[in-house]
């Protein structure tokens, strides 16, 4: 199936949450109006990286803004996805992926599993516990959160779990930003799949700058789409039948060693 794919590259003011829904609401707008059908923002969104008051923001998000962002979702006509705090069942806030329906019902959640220690995550976090995967309207979808970049397990899982999209909303630094743009290739390269990948722009009161260049990379490695270091809406139509088709011509996971690693 194919599917437009936006991207809303912004700069998320930290402890404004009005602002930043503003922000998200303006660019929800023009994704509808340009034809997409699934928007994604970066990683905490909603707050940024004000940790110390993760508690008070994951409880605020449940009497308040998950329903501003179904009212946002269902105003659009957009499938919606982004990192938030948000409370895990047993009460303690985690940094928590959602994507959210047309008709603003919560259809995938996942709760970052690799906290980042310079950014004070293990600290104030509950760390996720699960790697799951989701069958939506256009195929089987995953989702990550910027640091799971890093580890190449966690996306082969998704992988060996027949995912054909992978979302990943991110708070990445320009310091390492190369990084970033290589492993989003490498990660796609690997596991012949989509992936979508939303970082934000900006400096955040500590000092930090982060460093754009959200991208759309196809199951070969290509970059369909990619923002510079400033505010941009990245859109790209994409075939979920490519992942499937590039694993049927090249089917590099059968080839895995299972008996050794």
């Amino acid at each position: 199936m194919k599917l437009t794919l936006a991207i809303a590259q912004m700069h998320v003011q930290m402890a404004q949450p009005e602002e930043n829904l503003r922000r998200a609401q303006g660019l929800a707008e023009q994704a509808a109006r340009k034809g997409a059908t699934l928007l994604l923002l970066p990683e905490l969104w909603l707050n940024g990286y004000d940790l110390a008051q993760a508690d008070s923001y994951s409880q605020e998000f449940v009497t308040s803004f998950q329903q501003r962002w179904a009212n946002l979702a269902r105003s659009s006509g957009l499938y919606i996805a982004g990192s938030v705090l948000a409370p895990t069942p047993d009460g303690g806030p985690a940094n928590t992926a959602l994507l959210l329906s047309p008709q603003g019902e919560t259809l995938a959640t996942y709760r970052k599993t690799h906290l980042f220690p310079p950014m004070q995550e293990r600290t104030y976090l509950t760390p996720g516990q699960e790697i799951p995967t989701f069958d939506l309207p256009w195929g089987r979808t995953g989702l990550g959160i910027c640091y799971d970049l890093r580890f190449p397990e966690f996306f082969r899982r998704l992988a060996l779990q027949k995912a054909l999209l992978v979302l990943l909303p991110a708070q990445w630094p320009i310091a390492r930003i190369e990084h970033w743009r290589l492993l989003l290739r490498a990660r796609s390269i690997e596991n012949q799949f989509w992936l979508a990948a939303c970082n934000r722009i900006g400096r955040d009161p500590n000092g930090t700058t982060f460093g754009g260049h959200s991208a759309i990379v196809d199951p070969r490695g290509e970059v369909l789409a990619e923002g510079a270091q400033e505010a941009a809406l990245l859109l790209a139509e994409i075939d979920l039948a490519q992942a499937e088709r590039t694993r049927e011509q090249f089917p590099v996971l059968d080839d895995r060693r299972s008996d050794l690693y």
